[in-house]
């Protein structure tokens, strides 16, 4: 069955003229001071366009779900968080010199850097992964100003116009980028198999992944990251960038090896370690995607849409 050509034509439109808007605003903040530009993008994002787009809407269902007895004066208060921390990290992916010059000089702390640093001299592969926490690019340009060659792998935006230049964003920390699907997966192995590191976020929704609690609640989970690390011998290694205080700057973490066991347990890990980091900061998660869609959760998103 063939969509209406019509239809297609529209949504093209759409989505040009999103991409239009997207363009005039990134360049408008590009002019100001990078201590200004990020700010201001996390202003506009609560302000205005997280309530346009339904985002602060989904957040609050998401944080109902996992937390229905928390206050409506604390949950509205992590849903500006998250909406203004999702701004500031859209905008600092588009300052790359300045992103890249600021995470130079921060420090890079946690048990996961001597496991790095054996790996690397030994010739063996490196899977970092991480989740959409503070910014999940701070960590990658403090390593890349160290001297590390980082790849990654990432979902292309829907909106073809949009996803040309929001591409570009992740190749200019230097390292390989590959998009999901048959040839970025394949390169992705090549590149893990020649004993590079590599970045992997986990914490989307994926239809058919594993069923595991995520915040006590059960949610489709890729195993993939635990698979390439066992199958390459690979050091499997939680990492993050916590916003800090002055909402410029960030603590890097890398995190200690998970243990070798297998995909479900590891993964269990990997999960485990990024649910601490939103306890402790639940403002700086994305709380915006459709991460659980099984259970009572499906009519909530059935009801939101």
């Amino acid at each position: 069955m063939t969509s209406d050509p019509d239809s297609r034509k529209g949504r093209r439109l759409s989505d040009w003229m999103t991409d239009r808007l997207l363009r005039s605003v990134i360049g408008a903040l590009r002019s100001l001071p990078y201590e200004k530009r990020v700010p201001a993008m996390g202003w506009f994002t609560r302000r205005i366009l997280a309530p346009l787009a339904g985002y602060n809407r989904r957040s609050a269902i998401n944080l109902s779900y996992i937390f229905p007895d928390m206050k409506d004066t604390e949950r509205a208060r992590i849903v500006a968080e998250v909406a203004d921390n999702a701004g500031r990290t859209f905008i600092e992916n588009y300052s790359p010199k300045e992103f890249l010059a600021r995470n130079a000089k921060a420090d890079v702390t946690g048990p996961g850097i001597a496991a790095l640093e054996k790996a690397q001299s030994e010739g063996r592969p490196v899977i970092l992964v991480t989740g959409h926490f503070g910014n999940y690019e701070a960590p990658r340009a403090a390593l890349v100003s160290r001297g590390y060659n980082i790849g990654g792998l990432y979902r292309p935006a829907a909106n073809q116009f949009f996803n040309d230049h929001y591409a570009e964003t992740f190749t200019a920390y230097g390292g390989p980028i590959f998009a999901q699907g048959h040839r970025g997966t394949a390169g992705f192995v090549r590149h893990l198999k020649s004993g590079g590191i590599l970045v992997l976020l986990f914490d989307q929704h994926v239809s058919n992944g594993e069923k595991l609690d995520f915040l006590g609640r059960p949610a489709r989970t890729a195993l993939s990251a635990a698979e390439l690390a066992l199958r390459y011998g690979a050091e499997l290694i939680p990492f993050y960038g916590t916003r800090n205080d002055d909402g410029l700057s960030f603590a890097i973490e890398l995190e200690a090896p998970i243990p070798p066991s297998d995909a479900v347990t590891m993964t269990k890990a990997m999960n485990a370690s990024l649910e601490a980091r939103i306890i402790a900061h639940p403002g700086q998660w994305f709380w915006v995607h459709r991460r659980w869609k099984v259970g009572p959760m499906r009519k909530m998103i059935k009801d939101q849409d």
